[in-house]
């Protein structure tokens, strides 16, 4: 398959083959970091050549944060692109899934089957052709506090990771808590990018650990993102720490 082109200085330096395409990849590090941000990069990169995105909202409930971090860190206009974007939009009040209503919808991504059924129904709403559909998804480490589905969803985001070559998949999740089973799925992946941010201020460093079939520089790079957005990064962050991590705890 045809390599992604980026199309952003600071990742063409670390990938100047490209972004291998229909793999797996962990973007991981520390909560509050900007991990997504470095993920959104590959999106757009995906939209601009002819693909679909399907966004796993877990930590991202509002469509418009989405849409303007897009436009600050890649100058894409996802607006431009709703005909070949789809969010799944997590809510763990639900059972299962609702209907989709324009280019989304909600489920409880916490059960282990809804998992599966949410990535089939949303890849079904947007054209699966030209280089294919790109499933992005941020914190995925949320849905591993639930003490009755963790083992089986933690399954099924390995076995994804692993095996499933249909599609492109882009995930971030946090390193902290349950980092053993985080390094499970950095092994599972077979891309794997480690960011972290600096200390008492709002800077974002990325390094490439490794990229499947393609080259890669492996120097730490920090990547010029505005404080104000990754201000708004981490204020998301202890949102779900605070108010969605309690509410998975009792299913």
């Amino acid at each position: 398959m045809e390599n992604i082109r980026i199309g952003v200085e600071w990742f063409d330096e670390l990938l100047p083959d490209g972004f291998p395409s229909h793999t797996s990849t962990l973007i991981s590090g520390p909560g509050g970091s900007g991990k997504p941000l470095i993920g959104f990069a590959v999106v757009s990169a995906r939209l601009r050549q002819g693909g679909s995105t399907v966004f796993m909202a877990l930590q991202y409930p509002k469509r418009d944060f989405v849409s303007e971090s897009m436009r600050i860190v890649t100058q894409l206009d996802l607006a431009e692109y709703a005909e070949r974007t789809v969010f799944i939009e997590f809510d763990p009040a639900i059972e299962e899934m609702e209907a989709p209503q324009g280019n989304g919808f909600k489920a409880n991504l916490v059960k282990p089957a809804v998992w599966d059924n949410a990535i089939q129904r949303a890849c079904s709403l947007v054209p699966d052709e030209g280089p294919g559909i790109l499933v992005f998804g941020s914190a995925l480490n949320l849905l591993l506090f639930s003490p009755t589905y963790s083992e089986a969803t933690f399954e099924r985001m390995k076995a994804t990771l692993a095996e499933d070559k249909r599609r492109t998949y882009v995930f971030s999740v946090s390193t902290k808590p349950k980092p053993e089973e985080i390094a499970m799925l950095e092994a599972a992946a077979d891309n794997l990018v480690m960011s972290r941010k600096a200390k008492a201020t709002f800077l974002l460093y990325m390094t490439i650990e490794r990229m499947k079939g393609v080259r890669h520089v492996a120097d730490e790079i920090e990547v010029p993102i505005p404080s104000e957005l990754l201000a708004q990064v981490r204020e998301m962050a202890d949102h779900s720490r605070r108010r969605v991590i309690p509410l998975i705890r009792e299913l």
